[in-house]
């Protein structure tokens, strides 16, 4: 929650006088818990919960990265609460798709056998470590093998420039998430962080073109 992104969104909600939350998933920033006890699903629970106690009425979700997982399965939750999107470099089922399809036979022999695995970060000093537990439970929370409907605005932004999650995966949430209003926006050079001036500016503009939709 101390993300670029979030703080840059929680000033301009102080500004534009809009009631703003933004929190770390356990295992996450200042939140208790190992990083590494945790997966997709205790996650989403997570936010389910935050959204569904220190909330009130309809929301707009923003989700970057993982969080555009956890948003469609928050979504999925509560429909009558959530009601809009906006995903960031979105990556549902990264844990089958990315995760699993990258490892080596020897990866996934040493994962089952071991529990854990670790690779290189580009973003810590500290490694990321891939569970067993993160693997087996983001079977269970898969949304892109299933219909993924949705009844209201959604808002999806992916930089050309992004190592982590490719223009295709954007691609393939766009055509299987099914709502009345879905827009995709590439944004020529913005990597994954997608926390340059520019990116942030057109963030805002996305939130707000939702809460107009919504407002009507």
């Amino acid at each position: 929650m101390e993300g670029t992104k979030a703080l840059w969104l929680e000033r301009w909600a102080e500004e534009a006088g809009r009631q703003f939350l933004r929190f770390d998933y356990r295992g996450h920033g200042q939140s208790s818990d190992e990083f590494e006890a945790g997966c997709i699903g205790d996650w989403a629970d997570d936010a389910i919960e935050v959204v569904s106690h220190l909330t009130e009425g309809p929301q707009i979700l923003v989700g970057s990265s993982m969080g555009g997982w956890i948003s469609l399965l928050a979504a999925r939750a509560l429909p009558d609460r959530i009601a809009g999107l906006i995903g960031v470099a979105a990556a549902p089922d990264f844990t089958e798709d990315g995760m699993w399809d990258s490892m080596t036979a020897a990866e996934r022999e040493l994962l089952m056998i071991k529990g854990r695995i670790e690779r290189p970060s580009e973003y810590s000093d500290e490694p990321y470590v891939f569970t067993r537990r993160l693997i087996e439970d983001g079977r269970d929370q898969l949304v892109l093998r299933t219909p993924l409907p949705f009844a209201g605005p959604v808002r999806l932004l992916q930089g050309s420039a992004d190592a982590d999650v490719s223009t295709e995966t954007a691609l393939r949430l766009f055509d299987h998430l099914d709502s009345p209003d879905l827009r995709l926006t590439l944004i020529k050079g913005a990597d994954h962080r997608f926390s340059g001036d520019r990116e942030l500016a057109l963030l805002v503009t996305m939130v707000e073109e939702v809460s107009a939709v919504l407002s009507r």
